[in-house]
């Protein structure tokens, strides 16, 4: 399962590593980081088509393209990748994500044992 996490926070990538380390290690799931909505969006462009990644979780506040703006063209131009957003923010932004058709939304700090049981139980599932 190929994920891309968009972050302007550049540790987060460590520490989706760390969590996932098992994970990546069999091959379960295979990482992509992007600092900004802008370069996300040109990865996936840069990707074949359509691109491989079946998930995207991203985080709200951005400089540039904020992460509610990447959702909208994600789903503009790649409806079939799912989106999930990340704040720190609580439920602050989570009708206008939901209504933009983010399909799940997260909090900081981030719950990885739970955020590891959902993605499994979706890539089962669909």
């Amino acid at each position: 399962m190929k994920v891309m996490v968009v972050d302007d926070e550049r540790d987060i990538e460590l520490l989706f590593r760390q969590h996932f380390r098992k994970e990546i290690r069999q091959q379960q799931i295979d990482f992509s980081f992007a600092l900004s909505g802008e370069e996300a969006l040109q990865q996936l462009r840069d990707m074949r088509q359509p691109p491989a990644v079946v998930l995207i979780l991203s985080d709200i506040n951005m400089p540039g393209m904020n992460g509610l703006q990447l959702l909208k063209a994600v789903k503009h131009d790649f409806p079939a990748i799912r989106v999930a957003m990340i704040t720190a923010y609580s439920n602050q932004y989570y009708e206008d994500a939901m209504a933009s058709g983010a399909d799940h939304y997260y909090t900081k700090p981030i719950d990885f044992t739970q955020l590891k049981n959902e993605l499994f139980m979706e890539a089962v599932h669909g």
